[in-house]
C-alpha cells in the first residue's frame, strides 16, 4: 500500500511517501514566504525518486486538508486532485491539526493543543488528549486573549505550532509547555492515512474542498487618483 502524502496547509511545505506505515522517504522545507507554488511539485519528484518509486506505484494520494493558508491549501488540494484523477486512485484528506500532536503523545501531557497562526491574534486550534489522541474540541478559529484556555490551568498542556508564540506572551498558564517551531507535517499523515485506506474513507474527487475554515480574505487595492 503506498501513498503520496501532500502537507501545504502552513509554511511548511511537505511530502512524503509511505508503504503500508513505513516511511519511505520525506521533502519538506519550511519557507516565510510560503513556497508551496514553486516547491511542491519538485518535492513529489524528489520523494518519489527517493523511495526508488513512480507515480503509477501509487494506491492513494493523502491530503493535510487543513485549517490553514488559503493559498497553501488550494495549491495542495489541486496537486492531490489532479494525481487521484489521472492516476485513477482515491483520495484521503486528514485534518492538518491532527498531524501536529503525534510526536507529543504519550508524554504525560494531559492535552495537546496546536495553535496554527491566522495572523494578528487568531489561531486555528483544537484540544486533543495526550494519550489517546482523540480530538476533543472541534476545529475552531479562535482569537487569543488572557482568558483562553483557562478551563486547562490545572492541567498539563502542551501548545505546539506557531501560534504558540504569541500565546506564550499573554497565557496565563504557567505550568504549559510551547513548542513554537512546529508545523504540519506530510510524514504524520501516515497512520491516520491507512487507517483511512482501510476503512475505505474516501473522498469524492470531483467535489472535495478543503478545509479553510474561514473565507478567504483579500486586500482591495486603492484607486489610483
Amino acid at each position: 500500500m503506498k501513498i503520496l502524502h501532500i502537507e501545504t496547509s502552513s509554511k511548511n511545505c511537505s511530502v512524503a511517501i509511505s508503504d503500508v506505515e513505513e516511511l519511505l522517504c520525506v521533502c519538506e522545507e519550511v519557507s516565510e514566504n510560503y513556497k508551496q507554488s514553486e516547491s511542491l511539485h519538485t518535492f513529489v519528484e524528489w520523494a518519489l525518486e527517493g523511495a526508488e518509486i513512480s507515480l503509477k506505484d501509487l494506491d492513494a494520494v493523502c491530503l493535510g486538508m487543513g485549517p490553514g493558508s488559503y493559498t497553501g491549501l488550494r495549491i495542495g488540494s489541486s496537486a492531490a486532485k489532479g494525481f487521484c484523477y489521472g492516476l485513477k486512485i482515491p483520495l484521503i484528506a486528514v485534518n492538518s491539526l491532527e498531524t501536529m500532536i503525534e510526536p507529543f503523545l504519550s508524554q504525560n501531557f494531559d492535552y495537546i493543543i496546536p495553535l496554527l497562526d491566522a495572523r494578528r491574534m487568531e489561531v486555528y486550534t483544537a484540544v486533543f488528549d495526550g494519550i489517546s489522541g482523540n480530538m476533543i474540541t472541534e476545529t475552531e478559529a479562535k482569537i487569543l486573549d488572557e482568558t483562553s484556555f483557562q478551563d486547562f490551568k490545572d492541567k498539563k498542556v502542551m501548545f505546539v505550532g506557531d501560534g504558540s508564540t504569541k500565546a506564550k506572551e499573554i497565557l496565563q498558564l504557567p505550568d504549559a509547555e510551547f513548542s513554537e517551531m512546529f508545523y504540519p507535517s506530510a510524514k504524520y499523515l501516515v497512520k491516520k492515512a491507512v487507517g483511512k485506506f482501510n476503512n475505505k474513507e474516501f473522498e469524492d474527487v470531483a467535489y472535495f474542498e478543503p478545509f479553510y475554515l474561514k473565507e478567504f480574505q483579500g486586500v482591495k487595492k486603492k484607486k489610483s487618483e
